[in-house]
């Protein structure tokens, strides 16, 4: 073959490493962001927090100081774009290392009935995918953990050192429910060997259970009722036993002993055969157990952990609404100048590129944060019924709408939308809650999922408790609100709501 030379032009996309940064801090949450900026605080010392400073975002664009021209070009070509931009360019690449995750279970913070008709509710909320948009609101738990409010009630007990020393333990083995993770035995066991007694020293194990059990007799009577209980039933029966005075006291004690089933299937008949008690002390015994509360160590969940920040807040102002950032999410940041200073005509020199990284840090973040409004603000525009009506005014949305008008790929509006809270007058919300799809109605509109779904909330709320709505009447009652949703989608929507199936729902 006859070697010849040939000229070939073509475009290939190459992400800088800027440009991976800014997709990456987009995608962050608000707790992952403060992390990273703490990292690179450390890590790089031309970056400084400045409490009393402007944010991140209220820093200028540009800056065209010559210490910062000089310092630019110890990495020419390194240049970056709109941080929405750059995730276009990734998601045409097919999403790689910084693809996004879309999350399809979504749950909102509704009680529901659990199996034996108590109240519960769900510990978290989360987000939802285009099809399943239920979110939920934010909630905050206690400042005192479990653990801590049992150890000051033990302190005031003043028991001898070896009986509060098992009773530490026990408590120690809780779980967040307040709930005995471990069996007795193996908690014994553990014990024994930490304490090097051998296992032929049977003595000394069986004193060692028997002060386990006098400290878990002990731990049972702590606030709150039924903690350090080993099954649902014992816990619902500690709780039971402070109701001294209540006629159906015992009624409901023998139900929850050995026929929690029976009540979970409003089995009236069953429950009179294997009680002797009548229909009314069968119901008054079931408004103990509603009463009771099944995970004890509810209260005291960490609060950090349930807390919801919002990275924007929307305001009313006048007669429609604005949006605006939390100050309080935003990191103050600045270069030092001192040292910005001190690297002017230093081109070859390594921190000269630690200097334009923080640069470029800084300036991501801004984007971030100027991305998200962006987004919220469109949202915001889009449900304005929301607002002002609740949930049941909510209009079908998906992401390429919002997408198509600020000129963004999907990818961007979907990390965007993901783990960012909007604090709203009707509530706290990711904002992947403000997207649903459509539902078609007899006028020719559309309805959107999520309004859909307060719908059936209302309906259930309001339905008789004798004879609850089953999923087929819900779906006839919102054909004949002009929302067509066949029975299997109501009962899709209604397990997403938490709420029980209409056998459950029934009241004895």
């Amino acid at each position: 073959m006859k070697p010849t030379l040939q000229v070939r032009l073509s475009q290939h996309l190459a992400l800088t490493p800027q440009l991976q940064q800014s997709i990456r801090l987009l995608q962050l949450s608000t707790l992952e962001l403060h992390q990273e900026v703490e990292q690179m605080l450390e890590a790089n010392p031309f970056l400084d927090a400045d409490d009393e400073g402007p944010t991140a975002y209220d820093l200028p664009a540009e800056r065209t100081s010559a210490g910062e021209r000089e310092a630019a070009a110890v990495e020419p070509g390194a240049e970056t774009g709109d941080v929405g931009a750059g995730a276009d360019a990734l998601a045409e690449l097919g999403a790689g290392e910084f693809g996004t995750t879309e999350r399809e279970d979504w749950e909102n913070g509704t009680e529901r009935d659990d199996f034996d008709g108590i109240a519960e509710t769900p510990s978290a909320a989360s987000g939802q995918g285009e099809d399943d948009d239920v979110g939920g609101r934010e909630h905050g738990g206690a400042d005192t953990t479990l653990a801590e409010h049992l150890r000051r009630q033990a302190l005031g007990m003043r028991l001898p050192p070896e009986d509060a020393a098992a009773l530490a333990v026990l408590i120690d083995s809780l779980d967040a429910d307040g709930y005995l993770a471990d069996p007795l035995e193996e908690i014994a066991q553990r014990l024994a060997a930490q304490l090097g007694i051998e296992p032929e020293d049977a003595d000394a194990r069986e004193d060692l259970a028997a002060r386990l059990r006098c400290a878990l007799h002990w731990l049972q009577h702590l606030d709150p009722p039924g903690v350090g209980a080993r099954t649902l039933a014992e816990c619902l029966e500690l709780q039971l036993r402070q109701h001294a005075d209540a006629p159906a006291r015992e009624v409901a004690i023998a139900i929850v002993r050995e026929h929690l089933e029976a009540l979970a299937r409003r089995d009236m008949k069953r429950l009179v055969a294997v009680t002797g008690a009548d229909e009314d002390q069968i119901r008054d015994a079931q408004a103990l157990i509603r009463g009771c509360e099944p995970k004890p160590g509810r209260p005291f969940a960490d609060a950090e952990a349930n807390i919801v920040v919002p990275d924007v807040v929307v305001q009313r102002s006048g007669r429609g609404f604005k949006v605006v950032l939390n100050p309080d999410v935003m990191p103050r940041l600045r270069i030092n100048e001192f040292y910005a200073q001190a690297m002017r005509g230093r081109r070859g020199s390594g921190l000269a590129g630690r200097l334009q990284e923080a640069r470029w840090f800084v300036k991501n973040i801004q984007q971030r944060f100027d991305t998200i409004l962006r987004v919220s603000q469109a949202i915001v525009e889009r449900q304005k019924a929301f607002f002002s009506h609740g949930a049941i005014a909510m209009k079908p949305l998906v992401l390429r709408e919002i997408a198509d008008e600020l000129g963004l790929h999907e990818s961007t509006i979907s990390r965007v939308t993901t783990a960012k809270y909007m604090a709203t007058p009707q509530g706290t919300f990711e904002l992947k809650y403000f997207f649903g799809s459509s539902l078609a109605t007899e006028a020719g509109g559309n309805a959107s999922s999520t309004a859909v779904r307060a719908l059936i909330q209302q309906l259930v709320d309001a339905e008789d408790p004798a004879r609850p709505l089953s999923d087929s009447q819900l779906s006839q009652m919102l054909e004949e609100q002009g929302i067509q949703v066949a029975r299997r989608t109501v009962a899709k929507y209604r397990e997403a709501l938490k709420i029980a199936p209409a056998a459950l729902r029934k009241t004895l």
